[in-house]
């Protein structure tokens, strides 16, 4: 039962790593999700109030930052509430419409068209587009960053 839980435990680290560039993986979640399969598979005893209060938080922030660092990155550059909505839309919808090219371009068409529809100048809306890839990469930044994080304390804590 042990090598089935580390198996899983990896696997879900890996998942979620690739969640803070892919959206439409679970991401910080499936990272979550391992501390429960440790604790399942071999043991919770590791972990105390201590280790749950600081991983929740980090997972708290992941969220509400992954949001609020994607949404800054258009606020930033002169975008309206359409081009947040456009640029989530195209976060999510990108990689399945242009498999190759989508996470950069799914942002970056939905902020413009979103920009478009509420009347901005092409030239504005092209800047705007610009700024939902520059928080998408900000915002890939911070979950690489704190993903990690959340992996290497549950490390230090076994």
């Amino acid at each position: 039962m042990d090598i089935a839980g580390w198996i899983i435990v990896v696997i879900l680290f890996v998942v979620g790593m690739a969640g803070a560039i892919f959206p439409i993986l679970p991401g910080v979640l499936a990272i979550y999700a391992a501390f429960f399969v440790y604790g399942f598979f071999l043991s919770f005893e590791p972990f105390g109030f201590w280790f749950w209060t600081i991983q929740t938080l980090i997972l708290a922030a992941l969220i509400l930052a992954d949001y609020a660092v994607s949404a800054w990155g258009v606020k930033k550059y002169g975008g309206s509430k359409a081009s947040v909505i456009g640029s989530t839309i195209g976060i999510i919808a990108g990689p399945f419409v242009i498999p190759a090219f989508g996470l950069l371009l799914g942002p970056l068409l939905g902020a413009v068209i979103g920009e478009l529809i509420v009347g901005s100048t092409f030239n504005k809306s092209l800047k705007v587009g610009f700024g939902a890839v520059v928080g998408l990469f900000s915002s890939m930044v911070v979950k690489i960053i704190l993903q990690l994080a959340m992996i290497i304390l549950f490390f230090i804590w076994i």
